[in-house]
């Protein structure tokens, strides 16, 4: 049996394998999509991605299978009771974000057409391959996930900080950071 060489970060378990195999640095081009990880990232700043992941399907149960609409006109009752659900991350200013969030993402669609039109604007529309040897050469955060950081929260958006943006830009495949010897690569 031939064993597959992956990225060292995922091989903690199946869910982490499946993650990286099939989702991971695969290019998203559709609004719902970059939506849901983007609030499945927002909830991750200052946890392990592995954290979400593990309740994501909480997540698309408790946030309406990340509806915007839905999200952006959730009330005050709607966010207290999230915040009392033990499924997800209780974390009740990352929850008002989300819906935050939200309406700042429908004020983006109506001025860009697409909220992915705008966020690949940042890479000129295609992902930046960073061909990276080993996990020690792929960075934090860099110079354009510093400026749509600064943009997002510019538009309102809250816990878009370039570390949290970085990694949204790695999960949608706006970055290819899988390892050179990664078999995603073939």
């Amino acid at each position: 049996m031939e064993t597959k060489l992956r990225c060292a970060w995922c091989e903690k378990d199946d869910l982490y394998r499946n993650y990286h195999d099939n989702e991971w640095g695969k290019p998203v081009y559709d609004d719902e999509t970059i939506f849901e990880f983007l609030i499945l990232e927002t909830f991750q700043a200052g946890l392990s991605w592995y954290t979400v992941l593990a309740k994501r399907e909480n997540f698309r149960k408790a946030f309406d299978n990340f509806d915007l609409i839905k999200i952006a006109n959730y009330s005050e009752e709607k966010m207290a009771e999230l915040a009392e659900d033990a499924g997800i991350i209780r974390n009740k200013l990352k929850i008002k974000a989300t819906v935050t969030n939200a309406q700042a993402y429908i004020k983006v669609q109506e001025e860009f057409g697409s909220f992915s039109k705008y966020i690949w604007g940042f890479v000129e529309g295609k992902p930046i391959d960073n061909q990276p040897q080993t996990l020690k050469d792929v960075p934090a955060t860099t110079p354009i996930s510093d400026a749509l950081s600064k943009d997002l929260k510019k538009r309102g958006f809250k816990f878009v900080g370039s570390t949290v943006m970085y990694a949204h830009m790695q999960a949608t495949g706006m970055v290819n950071d899988h390892i050179m010897e990664c078999f995603t690569r073939k």
